[in-house]
């Protein structure tokens, strides 16, 4: 069973964009690659432009098999935690794009709700929103984590 999360961008005109993410969607996995790696908005618009994840990793890289993770001994099961696997562009499902929303209180209102949810907003911190609790700051829960 995975650990959903979702993801979204919040632009500066105030629009939010999201989309869902099926594996490891709690703070030390994707919350810690999200802060680490994602900071750049336009490194996670190219992200969320691919739609709904499979898996989050560090590099969003290349359209490659979907299944590859699981091929245990070969070369791609040794690289496939570095890229992000989409279920679009890997495995050709449709109706996985973004889900956009006008404003904050839209996306409130009626984004998807998962285990973890992720944000970064457009004064430039991530905040992230766990088991449906108030939205904080994900560096401040990270350090929590770390002791």
């Amino acid at each position: 069973m995975g650990t959903n999360s979702t993801i979204a961008i919040e632009f500066p005109d105030g629009a939010i964009q999201q989309v869902y993410c099926h594996w490891d969607g709690y703070i030390d996995h994707n919350g810690k690659i999200l802060f680490e790696h994602y900071q750049d908005p336009l490194k996670l618009r190219e992200l969320i432009n691919l739609g709904d994840l499979s898996s989050l990793a560090p590099r969003i890289g290349e359209k490659h098999e979907f299944d590859c993770p699981y091929k245990y001994g070969t070369p791609e099961h040794k690289s496939w935690r570095e890229v992000c696997t989409f279920y679009g562009r890997d495995r050709g499902d449709d109706d996985v794009s973004a889900k956009k929303f006008k404003n904050f209180a839209d996306y409130k209102a009626n984004h998807r709700y998962e285990q973890f949810e992720y944000i970064l907003r457009k004064d430039g911190n991530w905040y992230v929103c766990q088991h449906g609790r108030d939205y904080e700051l994900l560096d401040e829960v990270l350090d929590e984590l770390e002791y």
